[in-house]
């Protein structure tokens, strides 16, 4: 049975690559077991800067950047405030729990895409066990539309695979040219094998994908109106510390690659929310740095921002969002 199984998971993967047709055919035999691959003579830090009303900072310079390598300031190579278009994949959970939401957060995410402009792209994948690719990257918002409407969610009790399937995009991912981001819609549930969420942890951290995460929890918490499924009870303390794990571990993901999580609890947050986020799709600072060692080790990196050179009112603390680490080359 078990060789069935990895039997059916080989071949599903093997159907999503052929749906991806850009990242197989830049796939090449050396680098298909490496993950996420950090150029050896240019580290690109991607950098979100907004202020307290969580609106983007427009008009930085670059002197206004100070760009750290484990804690000693490096010389900023290239810079540029950049509105280009997105590539956006929506990673949607189709488990179970998802299920009880009757597909109401589905309807939210058009908030997303009504946000984005004509020229950016966005695919969909949907996973509980796997990774299933149901939309390769389109600019034809309504073939996404579409492919939302049919999204079905596997009913009964079965694993939801999140680190795992995170990784798997990842590597999808990982020779894609342009800005790539993941807009993960997910209760925060994991039952993949217990060091899968730390070698994902690491694995995001010195990627150069932003993943927003967007929790479903707060759907299943809320008051479901007369007539919508209800969730089985529980031991509401037990409940509670599952939430909180659930919350945790989608914080963790989203802010190592200098992301953000959301967690909605009405239709309305559920709208602002998306609002947001397509705004964050497409806005950024594009910092660029050469690595000062070739150590093969994982460097930190630390962003830091001055004031621009005229604000008025006073200007405010900004929240800036940024990778925070890259693998280091090797010495030849």
């Amino acid at each position: 049975m078990r060789l069935m199984r990895l039997f059916a998971a080989a071949l599903l993967c093997a159907g999503l690559l052929y749906l991806m047709p850009t990242a197989r055919a830049q796939e090449t035999p050396a680098t298909q077991n490496q993950g996420i691959h950090v150029s050896v003579d240019r580290v690109n830090v991607g950098v979100i800067v907004t202020d307290s009303r969580g609106n983007f900072v427009e008009g930085l310079r670059r002197e206004d950047f100070h760009l750290f390598d484990n804690a000693v300031e490096q010389p900023i190579s290239d810079f540029a405030a950049i509105e280009e278009p997105a590539q956006a994949l929506l990673l949607i959970e189709a488990g179970p729990a998802v299920y009880l939401l009757e597909g109401g957060h589905l309807q939210a995410a058009h908030s997303l895409l009504n946000g984005l402009s004509s020229g950016d792209r966005v695919a969909v994948v949907k996973y509980a066990e796997s990774p299933t690719a149901l939309l390769d990257f389109t600019t034809d918002k309504q073939s996404t539309y579409a492919a939302l409407e049919q999204l079905r969610f596997n009913l009964g009790f079965g694993s939801l695979n999140l680190s795992a399937s995170v990784s798997k995009v990842l590597e999808w991912l990982g020779n894609a040219k342009g800005k790539k981001t993941i807009v993960l819609l997910s209760t925060g549930v994991d039952t993949s094998p217990m060091n899968e969420s730390a070698l994902l942890l690491q694995q995001l951290k010195i990627s150069e994908v932003r993943l927003l995460a967007v929790s479903l929890m707060g759907g299943l918490q809320s008051p479901q109106p007369a007539g919508k499924r209800k969730s089985p009870a529980a031991n509401p303390s037990q409940s509670a510390l599952e939430f909180e794990g659930a919350n945790q571990l989608l914080k963790r993901m989203a802010e190592s690659t200098g992301g953000r999580a959301y967690f909605p609890a009405t239709e309305k947050e559920f709208h602002s929310a998306y609002a947001e986020i397509a705004q964050l799709v497409r806005h950024e600072y594009s910092l660029a740095f050469a690595p000062p060692e070739r150590d093969g080790r994982i460097h930190s990196i630390e962003v830091r921002v001055g004031a621009p050179q005229a604000t008025s009112p006073p200007a405010v603390p900004y929240r800036i969002d940024h990778r925070q680490a890259y693998l280091a080359p090797a010495a030849r």
